[in-house]
């Protein structure tokens, strides 16, 4: 039994010989050696054979009828590309051995064979199989820890980016709200400072204009009135930004305050003719908030995208809520703001309108965040921008 377990193990080999006494002979041989044999007639009967066995070796006849053998040959080397193939031919001409060899032949056999030359050939094919099937092993465990490797540096790379990204962000935030912080220290005393003699100025303008009598002096008087009280509406959007002014929480729907803003602005939009989309995805439950801050919000957003859209313009307003937020989107198809600028949009005073105060985004920015809520520019190119708003569903 153990010498039976031997022979086994040295491989399996299948003889394919229409000469059935060598055939017997080499198995004979063959068996006496440790080998495992199956043997075929024809190689039709080979191909069978190894197609259900699927031995190391080959012993392949290169006359035969029906189909020759190194017909067969080339089959068993596209088909069973693991299993070597040693040439039995009576023809011992050059031309047939390169033929052979190039056809994929392991060796060749020149008949009548010495038995030993016979095995130390079988041997040594074996040998050079089994080196070759191992080098394949680990060209293909190469490979395929190379593959494993470079997907580690991507998603490590892209782990990185995303932290990179989130770390940025947090930076961006930080910065912008110690630049809230400041301006909310500095505009409560400019405020003062500054509406303490804007009042004195209106209140002797107003004494001024009730002694004339001129209408182009009169007219001049309007004038630095008119002034006098857009310097005071800056004012009120500086502290707007800074400082939360007085407000009344209330339940607030925020799909009816998008469809009343967008109405206020029918005059606006019908001048420039630009054409608006919305997509209310689902109605978001009423939250709690102040009504006319959540208005300021999507006015400022609605002014920005009509002021920087030509006529025929497209206004997109989506609304959509998960499990946590509401989430608004307002997009237009303006020229889309420059790279450089997009870290800026928010800072006060930031403005590329020669007639606005820059104080817009920055109002909107303070909004968002008294509600623990984020706003960001999800997208801005060639085709046109959209801000995102996302303000949570229950208080924070």
């Amino acid at each position: 039994m153990t010498m039976s377990l031997e022979k086994q193990s040295r491989g399996r080999v299948l003889i394919v010989d229409d000469e059935k006494v060598i055939l017997d002979l080499t198995a004979i041989i063959l068996k006496n050696r440790g080998y495992q044999i199956f043997t075929a007639l024809n190689a039709r009967e080979g191909l069978a054979t190894i197609e259900a066995e699927r031995p190391e070796l080959v012993l392949l006849d290169y006359m035969m009828p029906d189909m020759d053998g190194l017909t067969a040959l080339k089959e068993i080397r596209r088909r069973f590309p693991e299993t070597y193939v040693i040439m039995f031919t009576g023809k011992g001409s050059e031309e047939i051995a390169v033929e052979l060899m190039k056809a994929g032949a392991s060796d060749y056999i020149l008949k009548p064979f010495n038995n030993q030359d016979m095995v130390e050939r079988i041997e040594s094919v074996l040998k050079l199989r089994a080196v070759e099937l191992q080098n394949r092993a680990l060209l293909s465990e190469r490979e395929r820890l190379l593959a494993e490797i470079a997907q580690w540096n991507r998603d490590l790379e892209a782990r990185v980016q995303e932290k990179s990204e989130a770390l940025r962000r947090a930076q961006a935030e930080i910065v912008q709200s110690e630049k809230l912080a400041t301006l909310g220290y500095l505009s409560a005393g400019m405020a003062h400072e500054i509406r303490n003699p804007l009042n004195s100025i209106a209140l002797f303008v107003q004494l001024i204009r009730s002694g004339l009598e001129d209408p182009e002096r009169l007219d001049y008087v309007d004038k630095i009135l008119k002034e006098v009280d857009r310097i005071d509406g800056i004012l009120r959007k500086l502290l707007d930004a800074a400082k939360r002014p007085r407000f009344e929480i209330s339940e607030v729907r925020v799909d009816r305050i998008l469809e009343n803003t967008l109405e206020a602005f029918t005059p606006q939009l019908r001048q420039k003719k630009i054409k608006v989309i919305t997509d209310f995805k689902s109605i978001p439950p009423a939250i709690k908030a102040d009504p006319m801050e959540i208005e300021q919000i999507f006015t400022n957003l609605f002014l920005n995208s009509i002021h920087v859209m030509e006529e025929e313009g497209t206004l997109g307003v989506q609304l959509d809520q998960d499990e946590q937020y509401i989430n608004m989107r307002v997009s237009d198809t303006g020229p889309g703001i420059p790279p450089e600028n997009l870290p800026n949009i928010f800072d006060p005073f930031f403005t590329t309108n020669s007639r606005g105060t820059g104080l817009g985004l920055s109002v909107v920015l303070r909004i968002v965040k008294t509600y623990k809520g984020k706003i960001e520019v999800e997208k801005s190119d060639s085709s046109g921008t959209t801000f995102s708003v996302r303000l949570p569903l229950t208080p924070q």
